[in-house]
């Protein structure tokens, strides 16, 4: 890469394609960490039937 103009265009658009599987892959790891922890997971509050 000889340009500056270059580099900055990679380095933008690495960070942009880069960003959905890096964050579909931190909210499954976090999902599967908090399995029946969080709000949706409440069973008398009738959300658990809507989810399945």
């Amino acid at each position: 890469m000889r340009r500056n103009s270059v580099y900055a265009t990679f380095v933008i658009a690495g960070a942009l394609l880069g960003e959905r599987p890096v964050d579909y892959g931190v909210h499954k790891v976090w999902e599967n960490n908090n399995i029946g922890k969080r709000y949706e997971d409440i069973s008398v509050l009738g959300l658990t039937e809507l989810n399945q």
